[in-house]
This record gives structure tokens, C-alpha cells and sequence, in this order.
């Protein structure tokens, strides 16, 4: 049988690809330590699946209306203007199977054969696949580290086209973890005005910051810029409820009844009980949240001074999300790539990253710190053998 051009075309997810193959070698009874998942190794907190256990016994485990139950609607809503500054109606905001069916759903309804859409690198894995899916050709624009992996106003008015529909901008960032300023989100938002883009802001880490640092939405900024803005988020990373599958989105009316008009006919809704637990975490006591992200910035410390004392690797400090992403090209002894050298990791000592290549960054790898010190620990002391024998290695 004879699969679809645009099936073809696409790419596994690299992140879910290198956490199957650590998962396989685990049920073999290898020693695994896994840094690939984007996912927070808590479970997800008592009073939020109590709400869920609560709605199925209520017999809430119907179809729901497709772009989600009304209270968690109002939720979304108070959450937005409580926390963001945003003011939205009902019908500017619907909840999704997570904030990736968002971003799916959003580039199916904006996007016709060959529109661009500019993805700053490094990126999220699949920023590119569902632009391609669409029928789009994603742009990257590559974020230098003298400006902390991020794209200037600059470069992203050089890459517009007659073509360019969107900007994507994931502030914090997945891979990287980096926040934009205030004031580059202004630059930003200005350019996208003068040509007409849509904006896509990417907010599921917004709950993840560290240092003092806080988050902005582009969308809160200007007029303007609310105004084309259509905001992407959910509850998996601040909540811990990856499993659960719910995000939501925000932005103009039109947009948002267009996206909720093609769920009804993919997912018909996101799923009844899962939109109770959420209405849980939004509306819920917020001490996990706090409890977590003192553990995430614990975590995250320890692994930056691990960092610094491996020779050839070197990370700018992430303020955001629960990532490290880590210059390594330095530091590949015997192998020719970091692909070659995350490979042979793996099978050496049983450590599993993701290579930089996936996000549109040869010379990295990310690693999640979203598990155990005890994993982080005996992690990087694997990984530092690895690098010392590696290097050892060319040197003989």
C-alpha cells in the first residue's frame, strides 16, 4: 500500500524516539538513566486527580462541547486576565488535546500551500513537521549564542517574504530554556505589525522561571499585538500532567472557532475528565507549582556545576523551562558528530540525551533535569567518564 506524500515527508519525534529506546533498554535490564523526556518526574498533584476521580463519579464522562467545557472556559479566562493582563471572551479562547493538538490545529486552519512560517532555531521538534504538514515551508532563523540562542528584531524582517504568514516565538524556550525581554518581544511584535503576521506564542513553560525572572506575553504588550496573537499553552509542564493531554489556546475570534470547528471533526473534544482535573490545577492551590519549580532551580544548579568542570562543554544558564542545552562539540573525543557521540553514550554508559540536531543545533545535545538528583548525579558522572575516555581516546 502506498502512504500519503505528506505522511512521507515526516520525521519521528527524536525526544519520544531516544525515550522509547531508553525505555526498551530498561525492560531489558540495563541501567538506564534517561535526560531525553520533557517531562516532570512528580506525579501529578493529590487534589487535581481527586477533581477527576470526582467527575467520573458525577458520570461526567460524556462528550464535552469541542473546544472545551464551559467552566474550564472561564478558568482559561480568569487565568489569562489574573495572570497576563490579556482579556479574552468565550468565544477567543478553546481548550485542546494538549498544547501540541494546539499548535497542530493552529497551522491546518492559517496556513496554505507555501506559506512560510519564520522558526527560529533552536527549535521545538515539531514546529517544523506540523508546518509541514499544513502545507507550509517553515524558515529557521538561527538565535546566535552571543545573544543567548534567541533571533534579534533584525533577523526576523530579513527573512520575511511575500510568503511569511507566522512567527513562532517559545519564550521559555524548549530546548534552550532562554526567556525574551520585554523589550525584544516589543522589537518582535513591531516587525510582525509591519508585515502582517500572525503570531504564535508558545507559553507552556510560562510557570517554569527562575532568578527572579517573570514572564511576559507578547500578546499583553500592545494593541496591536493582541491582536494578531494567538497564544499556545496548557497544563502538562507546570501541573505535571503530561498524561492528561489538555492545553488551550487564545487569540482572534475568527482563528480560534476555525480551529475549534476543525477539532470537532478530529477530536471531537478533549477528554471530559481531563478538563475537570484542569479546571483543579488553574483554580486549585498553586503550593505544587511552587514546591516544583524550587526543585526544577535546585536541579538545574547542580547540573550547571557539573557543566562547568567537563572539559569542552559549556552552557549558557537557562532561566526558564527544565532544560540544559549544552555545547558539546568541543568535548567528542574519538567521534566525528554529536549524533555519533550521543549515540555512543547510550550504548557506553547507558545515558540518554538528545542531540542538538533534532532542535536545528549540530553542536549540542539538551538534556531534561525533570528527574531525580540521585539520576542527575549519577548522569554526569557517567557522562564525565564518557568524555574523559572519548578524549583520551584521540589522544593516544
Amino acid at each position: 500500500m502506498k502512504l500519503s506524500d505528506r505522511v512521507k515527508q515526516l520525521s519521528p519525534s527524536p525526544t519520544l524516539q531516544i525515550t522509547a529506546t531508553a525505555n526498551a533498554l530498561k525492560q531489558q535490564g540495563h541501567n538506564v538513566v534517561g535526560l531525553g523526556a520533557g517531562e516532570p518526574d512528580f506525579n501529578t498533584p493529590k487534589h487535581i486527580i481527586d477533581a477527576a476521580k470526582e467527575a467520573m463519579d458525577k458520570g461526567f464522562t460524556k462528550y464535552t462541547a469541542s473546544g472545551g467545557i464551559k467552566e474550564l472556559k472561564e478558568a482559561v479566562i480568569d487565568k489569562f486576565a489574573n495572570e497576563n493582563g490579556l482579556t479574552y471572551s468565550p468565544k477567543e479562547v478553546m481548550v485542546t488535546v494538549g498544547g501540541k493538538e494546539g499548535l497542530y490545529t493552529l497551522f491546518q486552519v492559517i496556513l496554505n500551500e507555501g506559506d512560510e512560517v519564520i522558526v527560529p532555531a533552536p527549535y521545538w521538534v515539531s514546529y517544523m513537521e506540523q508546518v509541514k504538514l499544513a502545507g507550509g515551508k517553515p524558515v529557521i532563523v538561527n538565535g546566535l549564542e552571543e545573544n543567548d540562542l534567541k533571533i534579534t528584531a533584525e533577523q526576523l524582517e530579513a527573512a520575511i517574504t511575500d510568503k511569511t504568514k507566522a512567527i513562532i516565538i517559545n519564550s521559555p524556550s524548549n530546548p534552550t530554556g532562554m526567556i525574551y525581554s520585554e523589550q525584544e518581544l516589543r522589537e518582535i511584535g513591531k516587525v510582525a505589525v509591519k508585515y502582517e503576521l500572525v503570531i504564535i506564542s508558545d507559553e507552556i513553560y510560562e510557570h517554569l522561571i527562575y532568578d527572579g525572572k517573570s514572564h511576559v506575553s507578547i500578546a499583553s504588550l500592545e494593541e496591536d499585538f493582541f491582536n494578531r496573537t494567538v497564544i499556545i499553552t496548557g497544563v502538562s509542564k507546570t501541573y505535571a500532567m503530561t498524561g492528561w493531554r489538555i492545553g488551550y489556546a487564545a487569540g482572534p475570534q475568527a482563528i480560534i472557532q476555525a480551529m475549534t470547528d476543525l477539532q470537532s471533526h478530529s477530536t471531537s473534544n478533549p477528554t471530559s475528565v481531563a478538563q475537570y482535573a484542569a479546571i483543579a490545577a488553574i483554580t486549585g492551590t498553586q503550593e505544587p507549582v511552587t514546591m516544583m519549580r524550587a526543585a526544577f532551580k535546585e536541579r538545574r544548579d547542580y547540573v550547571l556545576s557539573r557543566i562547568e568542570k567537563i572539559a569542552g562543554f559549556r552552557c549558557i544558564t537557562p532561566p526558564g523551562a527544565f532544560y540544559a542545552f549544552i555545547h558539546v562539540a568541543d568535548a567528542l573525543g574519538n567521534h566525528k558528530t554529536v549524533d555519533e557521540w550521543s549515540t555512543a553514550l547510550l550504548k557506553d554508559e547507558l545515558v540518554a540525551v538528545v542531540p542538538g540536531s533534532a532542535f536545528g543545533a549540530d553542536d549540542y545535545i539538551r538534556i531534561s533535569y525533570a528527574t531525580s538528583m540521585d539520576n542527575l548525579k549519577e548522569a554526569f558522572d557517567r557522562i564525565e567518564h564518557f568524555v574523559q575516555v572519548s578524549t583520551s581516546l584521540v589522544s593516544k
